[in-house]
């Protein structure tokens, strides 16, 4: 388990009506924005109007990039893309070898959160539930 020193309070937690940390999106959360599903575009909007931050982690774009097109540049452009550094593979690594059936992206996406205290979104909130039992103070909430 991740020892609770170097893990971040409760996620997203608010501070006079405002998200105190950010949002982490997952590859379903980049293919709804894609989709333009109503309920992503209306995070994507609350976000944007009170200035939270957006993390996308760069395992997420291999993963949802096919070709360029105008779509995926705006949805990039209103995101922190955020790389791939030797702590967070190692603790991502960690965490695959305590969750049995977790993917590499999705233990990314999950430590990339737990850093900074994000909530997550995804359309597969199944999958990321079994990884917060390793990153408990990361809340995983459906873009649907």
């Amino acid at each position: 388990m991740v020892r609770s020193a170097s893990r971040p309070q409760a996620g997203a937690q608010k501070q006079e009506g405002r998200v105190k940390n950010g949002i982490t999106f997952d590859t379903g959360a980049l293919i709804a924005l894609e989709r333009r599903g109503q309920r992503a575009r209306k995070v994507l909007e609350r976000a944007t109007e009170q200035k939270v931050r957006i993390t996308v982690p760069a395992a997420v774009i291999t993963e949802w990039w096919r070709s360029r097109n105008d779509v995926r540049e705006r949805i990039l452009a209103g995101v922190r893309v955020e790389l791939l550094s030797e702590s967070l593979a190692k603790v991502a690594g960690e965490a695959l070898a305590a969750i049995k059936g977790a993917t590499p992206i999705d233990a990314i996406v999950m430590a990339s959160a737990a850093q900074r205290g994000d909530v997550v979104y995804t359309t597969d909130v199944s999958d990321l539930i079994k990884l917060a039992g390793y990153f408990r103070a990361v809340r995983v909430l459906s873009i649907g």
